[in-house]
C-alpha cells in the first residue's frame, strides 16, 4: 500500500507578511521611512546651491565618489539609487494593493463619500499620484538631462539654473513640493502608528515632528527654485 506524500507546504514567512493588510503597512511604513531620510539629506545638499558654484558642483562631484577608495567610482551613488528603487516601488505597490483590497472590502460606494473618506485618505492618494510622476519628470529632468533644454552634462549648478529659468521648471517643482509636504505631514504619523510608536503620551511630540517636518522639507526645497527666480542664485 503506498503512503500518500503531503504536498501542501506552509507559506513562507515574507509571503505571509507581504500578504496581510498588516504586513503591506508595515512595508510601507520602513520605505517611507527610507524614503523620508534621504529627502532630509537630499534637501540640506540641494541647500548647498546658495554657496555658488563650486560648492554646489563639488558636492555633486563627491556624491560619485562616496564610498571610495573601498568602492569604485559612483559605485555608492548607485547604491543608493537601488534601495531607493527599492523602496519607492514597495511603497507604491503596497499602496496600490491596500487601496483595492479597500474597495474589494466595500464595493458599494458611500452616499457621503466625502463624509466617510477622511481629508488624509485622499491627500495621500492624490498626493502619491503626483509624487511618483514628479520622480519620472525629476530623473528625465536631472539626472538624464532628457527634459533640461539648456543642460550641461557634469555641471549641476547650472544645470539648476536652466530648469528654473522657465516657468513650467518652476511650477511642477513648486506644485510636487506642496504635494510633498502634505504628503510627508500625514504618512510619518501613520507609519509611526503602524510601527507601534504612537502612544497617549507621544501623539502630541508626534504630531508636532510631522508638522515641522513637513513645513521644513516643504520650504527647503522650494527655496532653490525660488532663489534662482529671484536672482539669489545666479
Amino acid at each position: 500500500m503506498a503512503l500518500a506524500t503531503r504536498t501542501d507546504r506552509r507559506p513562507s514567512m515574507a509571503k505571509t507578511v507581504w500578504d496581510s493588510t498588516v504586513g503591506k503597512k508595515t512595508i510601507m511604513a520602513v520605505s517611507g521611512l527610507v524614503m523620508l531620510l534621504y529627502l532630509v539629506v537630499h534637501m540640506y545638499g540641494n541647500l548647498k546651491i546658495f554657496f555658488g558654484p563650486g560648492t554646489f558642483n563639488g558636492y555633486a562631484h563627491w556624491l560619485r565618489t562616496l564610498g571610495e577608495p573601498f568602492l569604485h567610482y559612483e559605485w555608492g551613488l548607485w547604491i543608493v539609487r537601488a534601495a531607493l528603487v527599492v523602496a519607492v516601488v514597495a511603497h507604491i505597490v503596497c499602496a496600490y494593493q491596500l487601496s483595492r483590497r479597500d474597495l474589494r472590502a466595500r464595493p458599494v460606494g458611500y452616499v457621503h463619500r466625502k463624509a466617510r473618506t477622511s481629508y488624509a485618505t485622499r491627500t495621500m492618494r492624490w498626493g502619491g499620484v503626483i509624487l511618483a510622476l514628479f520622480i519620472v519628470w525629476h530623473i528625465l529632468d536631472f539626472t538624464t538631462l532628457t527634459v533640461n533644454r539648456n543642460a550641461e552634462p557634469g555641471h549641476p549648478y547650472q544645470n539648476v539654473e536652466a530648469t528654473f529659468h522657465t516657468w513650467y521648471g518652476d511650477v511642477i517643482y513648486i506644485v510636487a513640493m506642496l504635494a510633498l509636504g502634505l504628503h510627508v505631514r500625514h504618512g510619518f504619523w501613520s507609519a509611526a502608528q503602524t510601527i507601534g510608536a504612537g502612544s497617549a503620551t507621544r501623539d502630541r511630540a508626534l504630531k508636532i515632528t510631522a508638522n515641522v517636518l513637513a513645513v521644513v522639507l516643504t520650504a527647503g526645497f522650494i527655496a532653490v527654485p525660488v532663489g534662482v527666480m529671484t536672482g539669489i542664485v545666479n
